[in-house]
């Protein structure tokens, strides 16, 4: 009975979750299943915490969720949100493990309808720089000396009144000259373009701040309209673009000649302090007077250094004559040493040449008599030779057919050349030829007759 009721030590049961481990596989999913991506909505119970951290609710018309935007985060954000404010995040889907709550961590917030704004600020950038309005070659440097500055901005702006006061501080002797014109709004833009265009017609000013107070996006469109960009970059004086807080960027930013962070900076960019310029006069002309006083006395000193060396007319001849001298015989020397060393060099040639030089006078004296010799054996040797040839001569003219002939004989030949010598070769009839002493015959053969015995 016992073993019925024995444990299966086979089975497992399944483990067993906490409710943190739970939570935390669960962030884990939302996070991996939703990665970040912006979402629109309105911001509800906006809550700014002393760490820093903002903590709000994004709703809709239908749904709801929490969100939080840390400190490192939120100090990038560029403005506080407001309750009602339509917004859109840029937001990681997570869980907040310690209440189990669905929420999302921001990333990055931008006011509704700041994404297709800058979609636009992009293309036209893009476009512009195609069309070469903001390369750099066209930048043009602004003048050290301004006499008149001009502004283009709102009469009733805030900035105005920064740049007044800067440039009283700075520059009080330079004349200003106010273009103004609405810095936003409906026909804002066209506004900003005319007033930069009469500036740069009229051409009383050198150098044209361009210039408003900081703001959202919207507010800052006029300066990311097209007109406005041709308009400072067409313009005949260098332009400073002062527009918005130091994070702001429009496209009036990349046409200027030169960009502010503030209206301020560019009134500061523009002209230099009085007293800066003053002080570098004063330190220029201290500078100066000392560089004149070490000239001075370095032409002083120069001057009795010259005295010292200069010389009477007499004794400068008498130094060149000496110097003449020694030039001479430096080169008498120069001249003499090498025609002494190379005759040395020629006798010592002339010595191992005789030593080595054969007597030829004995050899002369043998070759004189061996000629002498040869010429006698030579002649002997030719009369010998001519009296054989003599003899040989004789006994030819003996031999000599020709005379044979001469005394009374002939040579009978056949018709084919061939000598006769006994009648049995001649044919009667045949034609023969009888060579004489003084002639050729050519004989007929009428009969033939053999050897008499």
């Amino acid at each position: 009975m016992d073993t019925l009721f024995e444990p299966d030590r086979s089975y497992h049961a399944p483990p067993v979750l906490t409710v943190s481990a739970l939570n935390a596989q669960v962030a884990r999913l939302l996070e991996r299943s939703f990665p970040l991506t912006w979402i629109g909505g309105e911001i509800s119970n906006f809550t700014r915490a002393s760490s820093g951290h903002w903590y709000f609710t994004l709703k809709d018309d239908g749904a709801q969720v929490r969100a939080v935007m840390f400190r490192g985060k939120a100090q990038y954000a560029g403005f506080i949100p407001r309750e009602g404010d339509k917004v859109e995040v840029r937001a990681l889907v997570t869980l907040y493990g310690a209440r189990g709550d669905y929420q999302i961590n921001v990333e990055a917030i931008r006011r509704a309808g700041v994404g297709a704004l800058y979609e636009a600020f992009l293309r036209l950038k893009e476009k512009l720089t195609a069309q070469g309005v903001f390369d750099a070659d066209r930048k043009r440097g602004l003048p050290l000396f301004p006499r008149a500055i001009g502004i283009v901005t709102s009469a009733q702006a805030a900035a105005l009144r920064d740049i007044l006061t800067a440039l009283n501080r700075r520059a009080p002797h330079v004349r200003v000259v106010l273009y103004p014109a609405p810095v936003q709004g409906q026909g804002a833009a066209e506004r900003i373009a005319a007033a930069i265009d009469t500036a740069s017609r009229r051409a009383e000013v050198d150098v044209l701040l361009v210039c408003r107070g900081g703001g959202s996006i919207e507010d800052l469109w006029s300066f990311n309209e097209e007109v406005v960009a041709w308009a400072i970059a067409e313009c005949s004086m260098p332009v400073i673009a002062g527009v918005g807080h130091e994070t702001d960027v429009t496209i009036a930013d990349f046409a200027a000649d030169m960009r502010a962070a503030t209206p301020t900076a560019a009134a500061e960019l523009a002209a230099t302090p009085r007293a800066d310029w003053m002080g570098s006069l004063a330190a220029d002309a201290t500078d100066l007077r000392r560089a004149m006083r070490r000239t001075l006395g370095d032409a002083s000193q120069g001057l009795d250094n010259w005295s010292r060396r200069l010389l009477s007319p007499s004794a400068r001849i008498g130094h060149r004559r000496l110097e003449l001298v020694a030039l001479s015989t430096a080169m008498t020397h120069a001249m003499r040493a090498p025609v002494q060393r190379q005759g040395y060099l020629l006798a010592q040639l002339r010595a191992r040449w005789a030593s080595h030089r054969p007597d030829v006078r004995a050899q002369r004296t043998d070759v004189a008599t061996r000629e002498r010799r040869l010429g006698s054996a030579l002649a002997h040797q030719l009369a010998r030779r001519r009296h054989a040839l003599d003899a040989l001569s004789a006994q030819l003219e003996l031999l000599n057919p020709q005379r044979t002939l001469e005394r009374g004989y002939a040579i009978v030949r056949d018709s084919a050349g061939t000598v006769l010598r006994a009648p049995g070769q001649i044919r009667v009839n045949e034609t023969l030829s009888v060579r004489l002493a003084e002639g050729t015959a050519q004989l007929g053969v009428a009969s033939v007759q053999g050897t008499l015995e």
